[in-house]
Formats: C-alpha cells, sequence, structure tokens
C-alpha cells in the first residue's frame, strides 16, 4: 500500500493541473461582451434555464428549413459551373487525355443528379411540403441539363458532334479546309 501512495503523490505537475484546472479568470474591466453574449452565461443554472426555455420547431418551422436546405441542393450544380466552363475552355479542342475525361465528366456527373434526384431529397421531403419539393426537383433538374449542355458545347467544340450534312451522308463531299498543317522535321 505504501508504495501505491508514493506513486499517487509522485504525480508530475501537468497531471495534477489536468485534475485541477485553474479558476476562470475574471473579465477584464475595459473589454465589453460581444453582442448577443452575457459573462453571466457560464453558469451551470443559466445554461439549465436556456435548455428549459428552448422550444422545439414547429412542424411549419421544421417544413420551412427543409424546403431552404431543398433549394440550396438544387441550385448546387450552378455553382461549379463556372470552374467547369473555365477548365473546359483551358483544355483545349484537341483530342487529348485531358480533354477526354473533362468531357466524360461534364456528362456522367448532370446524368448521374438526374437519375438519382428522388434519393437526393427524399430526406427534405414530407407530407406537407410535397408541392414545394416538386419545384426544388424540377429547378435541380433543369441545373443538371444546364450542366449537360455545357458538356455538349465541349464536344461540339472539339468537333466531335456531326454537324454537317457530309457527317450523315456518305455522297455528299467533306468541308474544305482553310488551313492545313505541314509537320516539320
Amino acid at each position: 500500500m505504501s508504495g501505491l501512495a508514493t506513486a499517487t503523490r509522485a504525480l508530475p505537475a501537468w497531471a495534477i493541473d489536468l485534475r485541477n484546472p485553474p479558476a476562470h479568470k475574471s473579465k477584464q474591466a475595459g473589454i465589453p461582451d460581444p453582442p448577443g453574449f452575457s459573462s453571466q452565461s457560464g453558469s451551470s443554472s443559466s445554461k439549465e434555464n436556456k435548455a428549459a426555455q428552448r422550444t422545439p420547431p414547429t412542424p411549419e418551422e421544421m417544413d420551412t428549413l427543409k424546403v431552404k436546405k431543398a433549394w440550396e441542393l438544387a441550385l448546387g450544380p450552378v455553382k461549379s459551373l463556372p470552374m467547369t466552363g473555365i477548365m473546359m475552355y483551358m483544355s483545349g479542342n484537341s483530342l487529348q487525355i485531358f480533354s477526354i475525361m473533362m468531357v466524360f465528366m461534364a456528362f456522367k456527373n448532370p446524368i448521374m443528379g438526374i437519375i438519382g434526384t428522388g434519393q437526393a431529397f427524399e430526406r427534405f421531403e414530407t407530407e406537407t411540403n410535397r408541392a414545394k419539393m416538386l419545384q426544388a426537383k424540377a429547378a435541380y433538374v433543369a441545373m443538371q441539363l444546364v450542366a449537360l449542355a455545357l458538356g455538349i458545347w465541349k464536344v461540339n467544340s472539339m468537333g466531335l458532334l456531326p454537324t454537317t450534312r457530309s457527317d450523315w451522308l456518305a455522297w455528299e463531299a467533306q468541308r474544305e479546309a482553310i488551313e492545313h498543317a505541314v509537320p516539320a522535321l
């Protein structure tokens, strides 16, 4: 027993500090509290009062919050369009691995988003806000179609879309090239 008693007495200073934290320093007189904060809120009795005063949100408030979150989700695809457009523009119109990956992702992400529309919004949908969710879902699909149009623009700028008659008809003459490049030795 005496060995155990000496082991507890020989604790390092940091272990003793952890068991006995220093007292809270009082607020300096010249610094005011930030708006919405009072220095008396640190006591446990005021925390209990705040917990007792807080009422759970009403179903109408929860529906409003869910609709707001659904609209944030619906407008999310548009937020990434400028960066995607700039990256597609900068990748060039030649067939390289980077531009092919950009085109693949430009088609894959919107198509997967449209397919997963119901799953994306199911956590926000309730019986009372079904009509508002339908509007958010329609906006989400529209934004995904805009993202898909960006991919179609890129494919067209790469020259991979058949847009002339000679692309479809074998007897039509192909377009005459304005310029020709000659490889150098």
